[in-house]
């Protein structure tokens, strides 16, 4: 940082033009505020397709950048960011369009030695008609974060219709991978300069069953254990991986591994890279920075200064 940290300017996007952008509007108004008194001045920005010439005007010393999902977290805006010239938090333009891609991501994931959930990218349409592999299964958008328009198809129940309908937006294939039972975890990394440094394992229990969109943000939605009650090679593996993960895919600032654990079959599998953590009350990135004895400040401050060192 060339620059005391008190003397800048940090322009805060937030909302945007994607599914998630009420989680992102919370998310940015939590950094917003932790910043207030830390740094010269804040300015907080709804991100819309004007969002370059806003930024020519601001003139912020560094963006942190609070958007969620498409547009925001796909590499979109990280290329504006970077035509224009001002340092931002989290992953740059490659790393997080791989890791919104979650084919594309599994097969780098997969080369680099991490254990990704089987199935593939089908066409919604048949999706909807039968079952493209053996229920249970798990739908999901190639394209979507937050758990949005995700759907669990159990054994016994017909195919999901869901995809075939003509409201769905989220691209004309979807991707179904086998429902992996047991644990939901979750792991935070931070990309210090000495390399990545996982947090700790959250163990996530949703209060209805499953692990959607009402659990990850409505307040009681689901309940979380941290550290995990793993084994200890288990949890030593998530560390690693979760790791591995971080660097294998290029990622910047913090990342969140996603897993889960059968413990019956002593089965880790990694379900996707987060490149953009959500930093609402309900969160797991700060719960888990909370845990190691950094607090929601000290972890936005940390982010910005990472944003700021010369790369």
């Amino acid at each position: 940082m060339t620059r005391p940290f008190s003397d800048l300017h940090v322009a805060v996007l937030m909302g945007g033009l994607s599914s998630e952008r009420e989680v992102s509007l919370t998310s940015g108004r939590g950094c917003a505020d932790a910043l207030e008194g830390q740094v010269a001045r804040v300015s907080r920005v709804d991100a819309g397709r004007d969002l370059a010439q806003v930024l020519a005007a601001l003139k912020p010393d560094v963006v942190f950048n609070a958007l969620h999902g498409a547009w925001g977290e796909d590499g979109c805006v990280q290329g504006v960011l970077e035509t224009l010239g001002i340092p931002y938090t989290h992953s740059g333009v490659l790393a997080s369009a791989l890791a919104m891609d979650k084919d594309k991501s599994k097969a780098v994931l997969k080369a680099a030695g991490v254990v990704v959930p089987g199935g593939g990218l089908f066409d919604r349409f048949e999706v909807a008609r039968d079952h493209v592999i053996p229920p249970p299964y798990v739908i999901k958008p190639n394209a979507e974060g937050s758990s949005v328009g995700v759907y669990l198809v159990r054994e016994g129940e017909p195919p999901c219709a869901a995809p075939g309908q003509d409201d769905w937006t989220y691209g004309e294939q979807v991707m179904v991978e086998p429902f992996i039972a047991g644990k939901e975890l979750a792991v935070t990394v931070l990309g210090e300069t000495s390399g990545p440094r996982a947090l700790t394992i959250t163990d996530i229990t949703p209060a209805k069953g499953f692990y959607d969109y009402e659990a990850k943000y409505a307040p009681g939605g689901s309940s979380h254990v941290l550290p995990a009650d793993l084994p200890p090679h288990i949890f030593e593996r998530a560390l690693r991986e979760s790791e591995l993960a971080h660097a294998a895919m290029g990622c910047r600032g913090v990342s969140r591994s996603d897993f889960r654990y059968d413990d019956i079959k002593d089965e880790l599998v990694l379900l996707e890279v987060n490149t953009q953590p959500g930093m609402t009350p309900t969160s797991l990135s700060p719960e888990q920075a909370a845990h190691v004895g950094m607090d929601y400040k000290a972890l936005v401050r940390w982010m910005v200064e990472d944003a700021s060192c010369p790369r």
